[in-house]
């Protein structure tokens, strides 16, 4: 009787154990196919998005050196940067090619009250929690996580704003951060070793315990 219990359990841990061994092997493929769904999801680095209108910012910010405050109002005060009313772009365009047939979701934008539906460059996912407004106050220009946009024709992610991306920054943030008067400054150098430093310290970011903490991005 012990020998058939005995012999019974054993097939099922043999069973067990052929199972795990298959699971491991589909877990494999599995972790290769997700990583590769995600990176083409989230990253898709240096490929322009096509949008409604093909706003070029290295018209408009390298050529004509228009402020991106000037489009992106809430950037130094709130979580979003925000994008363009219809009536900002107008401000210039109600004179400059008013005919022109790239405009025209412009001008349906005026007639229809509806707003143009701009595509997003930059995605986070929904359980991330990112402020502009706090990163400018501490001195993250915005080139360090947009890039050379003011060199785009046509606007592309140039990080991946992925979690181990955003963590290297929190760990020694000083090398990343410029004075506020540079902040907008897509051609401003980097600051030396020391007035790196000297800039973290008066931003209160020499801790970097605060900045690690999951909480911190993840609330």
């Amino acid at each position: 009787m012990s020998g058939e219990r005995d012999q019974v359990f054993s097939r099922r841990l043999e069973l067990g154990i052929k199972l795990a061994i298959l699971g491991l092997f589909l877990l494999v493929p599995a972790a290769v196919v997700f990583a590769v769904w995600r990176e083409s999801v989230w990253q898709q680095l240096g490929e322009p998005v096509a949008q409604p209108i093909p706003f070029s910012h290295k018209h408009h910010v390298g050529d004509d050196g228009i402020d991106c405050r000037y489009c992106h109002t809430a950037v130094e005060t709130q979580r979003h940067a925000g994008l363009p009313s219809t009536h900002v772009c107008l401000s210039c365009h109600s004179q400059l090619y008013t005919d022109a047939k790239v405009l025209e979701p412009l001008r349906e934008s005026e007639r229809t009250g509806k707003p143009v539906e701009w595509k997003r460059v930059h995605q986070l996912p929904d359980f991330v929690f990112f402020d502009h407004g706090v990163h400018l106050a501490k001195g993250v220009g915005c080139v360090e996580c947009h890039g050379r946009v003011d060199q785009m024709p046509i606007t592309w992610r140039a990080q991946p704003l992925q979690m181990q991306w955003c963590i290297q920054c929190h760990r020694d943030p000083g090398h990343r951060l410029r004075p506020h008067a540079q902040l907008f400054d897509m051609e401003a150098p980097r600051l030396s070793e020391a007035d790196a430093q000297n800039l973290a310290r008066a931003m209160k970011l020499e801790s970097t315990r605060r900045l690690t903490d999951c909480s911190t991005c993840h609330r």
